[in-house]
Protein backbone atom coordinates (compact mmCIF):
# COMPACT_ATOMS: atom_id res chain seq x y z
CA UNK A 1 0.00 0.00 0.00
CA UNK A 2 1.50 3.30 -1.05
CA UNK A 3 0.76 6.57 0.82
CA UNK A 4 -0.31 9.49 -1.37
CA UNK A 5 1.81 12.58 -0.73
CA UNK A 6 0.16 15.85 -1.82
CA UNK A 7 2.18 17.99 -4.14
CA UNK A 8 3.90 21.07 -2.60
CA UNK A 9 1.70 23.40 -4.65
CA UNK A 10 -1.46 21.70 -3.37
CA UNK A 11 -0.30 22.00 0.27
CA UNK A 12 0.49 25.68 -0.25
CA UNK A 13 -2.95 26.30 -1.77
CA UNK A 14 -4.71 24.49 1.09
CA UNK A 15 -2.70 26.43 3.71
CA UNK A 16 -3.46 29.74 2.00
CA UNK A 17 -7.22 29.01 1.98
CA UNK A 18 -7.12 28.13 5.70
CA UNK A 19 -5.14 31.31 6.38
CA UNK A 20 -7.60 33.41 4.38
CA UNK A 21 -10.53 31.88 6.26
CA UNK A 22 -8.92 32.63 9.64
CA UNK A 23 -8.22 36.20 8.55
CA UNK A 24 -11.77 36.81 7.29
CA UNK A 25 -13.77 35.39 10.23
CA UNK A 26 -12.76 38.11 12.78
CA UNK A 27 -13.67 40.82 10.27
CA UNK A 28 -17.11 39.25 9.79
CA UNK A 29 -17.75 39.56 13.53
CA UNK A 30 -16.42 43.12 13.56
CA UNK A 31 -18.34 44.22 10.47
CA UNK A 32 -21.64 45.25 12.16
CA UNK A 33 -19.83 47.39 14.75
CA UNK A 34 -17.54 48.91 12.12
CA UNK A 35 -20.53 49.68 9.90
CA UNK A 36 -22.35 51.46 12.74
CA UNK A 37 -19.19 53.40 13.63
CA UNK A 38 -18.73 54.38 9.98
CA UNK A 39 -22.33 55.61 9.58
CA UNK A 40 -22.87 57.29 12.94
CA UNK A 41 -19.35 58.41 13.91
CA UNK A 42 -16.74 58.66 11.18
CA UNK A 43 -19.05 59.89 8.40
CA UNK A 44 -20.53 62.71 10.54
CA UNK A 45 -16.99 63.56 11.66
CA UNK A 46 -15.79 63.82 8.05
CA UNK A 47 -18.91 65.82 7.14
CA UNK A 48 -18.25 68.21 10.04
CA UNK A 49 -14.67 68.79 8.87
CA UNK A 50 -15.97 69.45 5.35
CA UNK A 51 -18.64 71.92 6.52
CA UNK A 52 -16.12 73.86 8.62
CA UNK A 53 -14.80 75.35 5.34
CA UNK A 54 -18.22 76.55 4.18
CA UNK A 55 -20.87 79.12 4.97
CA UNK A 56 -23.70 76.64 5.36
CA UNK A 57 -26.92 78.00 3.86
CA UNK A 58 -29.76 75.47 3.88
CA UNK A 59 -31.77 75.46 0.62
CA UNK A 60 -29.49 78.17 -0.88
CA UNK A 61 -26.34 76.15 -1.36
CA UNK A 62 -23.19 76.16 0.73
CA UNK A 63 -20.57 78.83 0.00
CA UNK A 64 -16.83 78.12 0.24
CA UNK A 65 -15.16 80.39 2.84
CA UNK A 66 -11.85 78.62 3.44
CA UNK A 67 -10.45 79.29 6.91
CA UNK A 68 -12.80 82.22 7.66
CA UNK A 69 -14.90 80.15 10.09
CA UNK A 70 -11.78 79.21 12.05
CA UNK A 71 -10.57 82.81 12.16
CA UNK A 72 -13.99 84.09 13.24
CA UNK A 73 -14.39 81.49 15.98
CA UNK A 74 -10.88 81.83 17.42
CA UNK A 75 -11.06 85.65 17.54
CA UNK A 76 -14.53 85.73 19.14
CA UNK A 77 -14.10 86.94 22.73
CA UNK A 78 -17.02 84.77 23.91
CA UNK A 79 -15.31 81.72 22.48
CA UNK A 80 -12.02 82.76 24.11
CA UNK A 81 -13.85 83.11 27.45
CA UNK A 82 -15.37 79.66 26.88
CA UNK A 83 -11.87 78.21 26.32
CA UNK A 84 -10.74 79.73 29.64
CA UNK A 85 -13.78 78.27 31.43
CA UNK A 86 -13.10 74.88 29.81
CA UNK A 87 -9.49 74.88 31.04
CA UNK A 88 -10.45 75.89 34.59
CA UNK A 89 -13.30 73.39 34.74
CA UNK A 90 -11.35 70.59 33.06
CA UNK A 91 -8.21 70.96 35.21
CA UNK A 92 -10.13 71.40 38.47
CA UNK A 93 -12.52 68.58 37.70
CA UNK A 94 -9.75 66.21 36.57
CA UNK A 95 -7.43 66.88 39.52
CA UNK A 96 -10.28 66.69 42.04
CA UNK A 97 -11.68 63.46 40.55
CA UNK A 98 -8.22 61.84 40.43
CA UNK A 99 -7.36 62.73 44.04
CA UNK A 100 -10.78 61.71 45.37
CA UNK A 101 -10.82 58.54 43.26
CA UNK A 102 -7.37 57.56 44.52
CA UNK A 103 -8.39 58.21 48.15
CA UNK A 104 -11.54 56.11 47.69
CA UNK A 105 -9.50 53.30 46.12
CA UNK A 106 -7.12 53.24 49.10
CA UNK A 107 -10.04 53.23 51.55
CA UNK A 108 -12.12 50.59 49.74
CA UNK A 109 -9.36 48.20 48.64
CA UNK A 110 -9.81 44.66 49.99
CA UNK A 111 -11.82 41.47 49.63
CA UNK A 112 -14.33 41.91 52.48
CA UNK A 113 -18.00 41.55 51.46
CA UNK A 114 -18.89 44.87 53.08
CA UNK A 115 -16.25 46.60 50.94
CA UNK A 116 -17.79 45.12 47.80
CA UNK A 117 -21.15 46.61 48.78
CA UNK A 118 -19.55 49.99 49.51
CA UNK A 119 -17.67 49.97 46.20
CA UNK A 120 -20.91 49.28 44.34
CA UNK A 121 -22.69 52.09 46.19
CA UNK A 122 -19.84 54.54 45.54
CA UNK A 123 -19.73 53.60 41.84
CA UNK A 124 -23.42 54.40 41.27
CA UNK A 125 -22.88 58.06 40.21
CA UNK A 126 -20.61 56.89 37.37
CA UNK A 127 -23.33 54.66 35.85
CA UNK A 128 -26.22 57.06 36.40
CA UNK A 129 -27.19 59.26 33.46
CA UNK A 130 -25.47 62.63 33.71
CA UNK A 131 -28.77 64.40 33.04
CA UNK A 132 -30.32 62.69 36.08
CA UNK A 133 -27.31 63.55 38.24
CA UNK A 134 -27.54 67.15 37.04
CA UNK A 135 -31.19 67.42 38.06
CA UNK A 136 -30.36 65.98 41.50
CA UNK A 137 -27.62 68.55 41.97
CA UNK A 138 -29.97 71.34 40.82
CA UNK A 139 -32.27 70.36 43.67
CA UNK A 140 -29.34 70.24 46.09
CA UNK A 141 -28.19 73.69 44.94
CA UNK A 142 -31.74 75.12 45.21
CA UNK A 143 -31.20 78.85 45.95
CA UNK A 144 -33.49 79.17 48.98
CA UNK A 145 -33.30 78.12 52.59
CA UNK A 146 -35.28 74.99 51.63
CA UNK A 147 -32.45 73.72 49.42
CA UNK A 148 -30.47 70.78 50.82
CA UNK A 149 -27.07 72.49 50.86
CA UNK A 150 -28.44 75.86 51.94
CA UNK A 151 -30.36 74.30 54.83
CA UNK A 152 -27.10 72.71 55.97
CA UNK A 153 -25.31 76.05 55.71
CA UNK A 154 -28.09 77.72 57.72
CA UNK A 155 -27.42 75.18 60.46
CA UNK A 156 -23.90 76.63 60.74
CA UNK A 157 -25.18 80.21 60.58
CA UNK A 158 -24.23 80.83 56.94
CA UNK A 159 -26.70 82.73 54.75
CA UNK A 160 -28.29 81.49 51.54
CA UNK A 161 -25.77 80.90 48.76
CA UNK A 162 -26.73 81.27 45.09
CA UNK A 163 -24.67 78.33 43.88
CA UNK A 164 -25.85 78.44 40.27
CA UNK A 165 -27.05 82.05 39.95
CA UNK A 166 -23.87 83.76 41.15
CA UNK A 167 -21.44 84.20 38.20
CA UNK A 168 -18.52 84.10 40.64
CA UNK A 169 -19.16 80.58 41.93
CA UNK A 170 -21.39 78.90 39.31
CA UNK A 171 -18.39 77.40 37.47
CA UNK A 172 -16.98 75.94 40.72
CA UNK A 173 -20.40 74.55 41.66
CA UNK A 174 -20.41 72.74 38.32
CA UNK A 175 -16.87 71.52 39.03
CA UNK A 176 -17.98 69.91 42.32
CA UNK A 177 -20.69 67.96 40.51
CA UNK A 178 -18.17 66.78 37.89
CA UNK A 179 -15.79 65.58 40.61
CA UNK A 180 -18.66 63.70 42.26
CA UNK A 181 -19.53 61.97 38.97
CA UNK A 182 -16.05 60.96 37.81
CA UNK A 183 -14.22 60.14 41.05
CA UNK A 184 -15.89 56.67 41.33
CA UNK A 185 -14.92 55.93 37.71
CA UNK A 186 -11.29 56.73 38.52
CA UNK A 187 -11.58 54.69 41.71
CA UNK A 188 -12.31 51.50 39.75
CA UNK A 189 -9.21 51.98 37.57
CA UNK A 190 -7.06 52.68 40.61
CA UNK A 191 -8.45 49.56 42.33
CA UNK A 192 -7.38 47.49 39.31
CA UNK A 193 -3.91 49.01 39.58
CA UNK A 194 -3.69 48.40 43.33
CA UNK A 195 -4.66 44.74 42.84
CA UNK A 196 -1.44 44.23 40.90
CA UNK A 197 0.89 45.70 43.53
CA UNK A 198 3.30 43.11 44.97
CA UNK A 199 2.30 42.70 48.66
CA UNK A 200 5.83 41.65 49.62
CA UNK A 201 6.93 45.22 48.94
CA UNK A 202 4.54 46.45 51.65
CA UNK A 203 5.85 43.82 54.06
CA UNK A 204 9.45 44.81 53.31
CA UNK A 205 8.58 48.48 53.78
CA UNK A 206 6.89 47.72 57.12
CA UNK A 207 9.97 45.80 58.30
CA UNK A 208 12.15 48.78 57.35
CA UNK A 209 9.89 51.03 59.41
CA UNK A 210 8.97 53.45 56.62
CA UNK A 211 6.15 55.90 57.20
CA UNK A 212 2.75 55.71 55.51
CA UNK A 213 3.61 58.61 53.21
CA UNK A 214 6.92 57.01 52.17
CA UNK A 215 5.14 53.72 51.45
CA UNK A 216 2.61 55.57 49.34
CA UNK A 217 5.27 57.56 47.49
CA UNK A 218 7.92 54.90 46.87
CA UNK A 219 5.81 51.72 46.59
CA UNK A 220 2.19 52.42 45.68
CA UNK A 221 2.48 55.32 43.23
CA UNK A 222 5.29 53.78 41.08
CA UNK A 223 3.40 50.46 40.98
CA UNK A 224 0.14 52.01 39.75
CA UNK A 225 1.75 54.37 37.24
CA UNK A 226 0.09 52.66 34.21
CA UNK A 227 -3.35 53.02 35.84
CA UNK A 228 -2.56 56.62 36.70
CA UNK A 229 -1.64 57.42 33.10
CA UNK A 230 -4.88 55.83 31.84
CA UNK A 231 -6.87 57.94 34.30
CA UNK A 232 -4.95 61.05 33.27
CA UNK A 233 -5.57 60.42 29.56
CA UNK A 234 -9.31 59.86 30.06
CA UNK A 235 -9.57 62.86 32.38
CA UNK A 236 -7.87 65.09 29.79
CA UNK A 237 -10.33 64.03 27.08
CA UNK A 238 -13.34 64.39 29.40
CA UNK A 239 -12.17 67.78 30.63
CA UNK A 240 -12.04 69.24 27.13
CA UNK A 241 -15.31 67.65 26.00
CA UNK A 242 -17.37 68.55 29.07
CA UNK A 243 -20.89 69.41 27.95
CA UNK A 244 -23.75 67.56 29.66
CA UNK A 245 -22.86 68.66 33.19
CA UNK A 246 -22.81 72.32 32.17
CA UNK A 247 -25.81 72.16 29.85
CA UNK A 248 -28.04 70.45 32.42
CA UNK A 249 -26.91 72.44 35.43
CA UNK A 250 -26.53 76.00 34.12
CA UNK A 251 -26.96 75.97 30.33
CA UNK A 252 -23.81 78.12 30.12
CA UNK A 253 -25.17 80.88 32.38
CA UNK A 254 -25.44 83.05 34.32
CA UNK A 255 -24.12 85.70 31.93
CA UNK A 256 -21.94 83.14 30.16
CA UNK A 257 -19.89 82.48 33.32
CA UNK A 258 -20.05 78.70 32.77
CA UNK A 259 -20.04 78.69 28.99
CA UNK A 260 -17.49 76.08 27.87
CA UNK A 261 -16.11 74.97 24.51
CA UNK A 262 -18.84 72.44 23.76
CA UNK A 263 -21.76 74.58 24.92
CA UNK A 264 -20.42 77.46 22.81
CA UNK A 265 -20.24 75.21 19.74
CA UNK A 266 -23.76 73.97 20.50
CA UNK A 267 -25.05 77.54 20.76
CA UNK A 268 -23.42 78.49 17.45
CA UNK A 269 -24.82 75.47 15.65
CA UNK A 270 -28.32 75.03 17.04
CA UNK A 271 -29.29 78.45 18.45
CA UNK A 272 -27.68 80.75 15.88
CA UNK A 273 -27.79 78.31 12.95
CA UNK A 274 -24.09 78.93 12.30
CA UNK A 275 -23.26 75.36 11.27
CA UNK A 276 -19.94 76.34 9.68
CA UNK A 277 -18.73 78.11 12.83
CA UNK A 278 -19.90 75.27 15.07
CA UNK A 279 -18.11 72.76 12.83
CA UNK A 280 -14.91 74.82 12.94
CA UNK A 281 -15.09 74.99 16.76
CA UNK A 282 -15.60 71.22 16.93
CA UNK A 283 -12.68 70.54 14.58
CA UNK A 284 -10.39 72.74 16.70
CA UNK A 285 -11.51 70.80 19.78
CA UNK A 286 -10.80 67.51 17.98
CA UNK A 287 -7.28 68.65 17.06
CA UNK A 288 -6.52 69.84 20.61
CA UNK A 289 -7.86 66.58 22.08
CA UNK A 290 -5.74 64.49 19.71
CA UNK A 291 -2.68 66.61 20.47
CA UNK A 292 -3.09 66.27 24.24
CA UNK A 293 -3.75 62.52 23.96
CA UNK A 294 -0.57 62.03 21.93
CA UNK A 295 1.37 64.18 24.42
CA UNK A 296 0.11 62.19 27.43
CA UNK A 297 0.93 58.88 25.71
CA UNK A 298 4.39 60.18 24.81
CA UNK A 299 5.03 61.14 28.44
CA UNK A 300 3.75 57.71 29.54
CA UNK A 301 6.15 55.89 27.20
CA UNK A 302 9.04 58.06 28.37
CA UNK A 303 8.18 57.23 31.97
CA UNK A 304 8.03 53.49 31.21
CA UNK A 305 11.37 53.62 29.36
CA UNK A 306 13.17 55.02 32.39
Amino acid sequence: MTATVPAPGAREGTGRRAFDKKAVVPWLFLAPGLLLALVFKFWPMAKGIWLSFFDVRPFLGDKWTGLENYSRVLTDHRFQDAIGHTLILGIGQSVGAILLGFALALLLEGQARSLKFLRTAVFLPAVTATAVVGELWRLMYYPTSDGLLNSGLHFFGVGTVQFLDNPGIALYSTMVMGIWIWAPYNMVIFLAGLAGVDRSLYEAAAMDGVSLWQRLRFVTLPAIRPALMIVLTLATIRGLRVFTEVYVLTGGGPAGSTDVWMTRAYTLGFSRNDIGGASAASVVLLCVTLLLTVLVNHLRKRGEAR
